[in-house]
């Protein structure tokens, strides 16, 4: 509801720009890149993204205000050791369910140089809030509206993507990040009553809104996807020729080339699989548009997806690369691009596999 609001709220933004731009009379590559790509692309991200974050972090906050926190460390501390990280990589996993740059920042509480590289480098198995619209649409459409199928599946698959962050924690801890866990020395505090109106204030500034402005600047360019969207050859547009070109692997992976496009482009902010993908299958011109259940899955099963289609779909969205803001912090924090380019493939080559294989095993079924 709070997505929905602030949409509504943008929308209307929306229409009194583009009011204005016919008023100045600017012409169509100017007001087309700028309204319905630039402006349209940060609105669908913030509209998605700020809302759970803001709900999140503060309820992550006063968990750790109350001190509870460290408990959940100390309690996952021996599961993770025996993987080679550390209990405190549990509590940048739980960061990473609400951003995976934020989570990829909170990697800092970890003492261990090596221990803190494995969490940074696994945090991306954990589905971030721009991916849970996805998950959930897709889910609603072909598993069930409103029934348990589409929760049950959603919840297993994001344990899916918790046990596969500690899987590669045990393969780095044997290959590239080899080391003996340190031990765990955690001062367990006492319970105490939570400090509400300082948590609010600390998690909305210090959490919500930094990471959700690096992402808007982020995503910012990606609006000039409106370009390609409406410039072409033969009567296609290049977002179609690209899909063509990309369909074989798409196929490979038991979805198409339209949907890995949608993945492609949508690196700036994973808010922006659902909008690239219907832009793609309808040939339309902006990212906008109210992404209702309905009218989505009448859309998809007119580009022909199935059930399978769509599980493969929600399988990568899992498990693909982190989005181009958690790749910058992931940089910045390690200082290197050859652990960020690991942190990128990390993750695909899991949900390349996984895809493979399961589309082989729903062809037998």
């Amino acid at each position: 509801y709070p997505s929905q609001l602030l949409q509504s709220l943008f929308d209307s933004g929306y229409l009194w720009l583009a009011g204005l731009a016919a008023q100045w009379g600017l012409p169509w590559y100017l007001s087309g890149p700028l309204l319905d790509g630039v402006y349209t692309t940060v609105a669908r991200v913030v509209a998605v993204m700020l809302p759970p974050m803001a709900i999140f972090f503060p309820l992550f906050t006063l968990l750790e205000d109350v001190g509870y926190l460290p408990r959940v460390a100390f309690l996952l501390d021996r599961g993770l050791a025996r993987c080679g990280a550390c209990g405190k990589q549990a509590l940048t996993m739980c960061m990473g369910l609400g951003c995976n740059a934020a989570g990829v920042t909170g990697c800092r509480i970890i003492d261990s140089p090596r221990e803190r590289l494995l969490a940074v480098l696994t945090n991306a198995f954990l589905p971030c809030n721009g991916r849970f619209p996805s998950l959930i649409l897709l889910g609603t459409i072909f598993f069930g509206t409103g029934g348990l199928t589409g929760a049950l599946l959603i919840t297993g698959l994001i344990a899916l993507g918790a046990g596969a962050s500690m899987a590669a924690s045990w393969l780095l801890n044997r290959t590239v990040l080899k080391g003996e866990s340190s031990a765990l020395i955690l001062e367990l505090p006492p319970f105490r009553r939570p400090r509400v109106g300082q948590v609010i204030v600390r998690s909305l500034l210090d959490r919500t809104l930094f990471v959700a402005g690096r992402a808007v600047a982020v995503a910012a360019p990606a609006g000039l996807l409106w370009l390609c969207s409406n410039l072409g050859w033969g009567g296609r547009s290049l977002l179609l020729h690209l899909a063509d070109f990309l369909n074989p692997p798409g196929l490979l992976l038991g979805m198409n080339g339209a949907a890995l496009l949608s993945f492609l482009l949508a690196l700036p902010a994973n808010e922006l699989v659902m909008p690239v993908l219907l832009m793609t299958i309808t040939g339309g011109t902006a990212l906008g548009g109210e992404l209702s259940a309905g009218a989505t899955g009448e859309l998809l099963l007119a580009a022909g997806w199935t059930w399978q289609t769509a599980l493969c779909a929600m399988v990568f969205i899992i498990f693909h690369w982190p989005c181009s803001t958690t790749l910058i912090t992931i940089q910045k924090e390690t200082g290197s691009f050859r652990w960020t380019a690991l942190a990128f493939l990390l993750p695909t080559a899991f949900g390349v596999v996984l895809c493979m294989l399961l589309r082989l095993l729903l062809q037998l079924v």
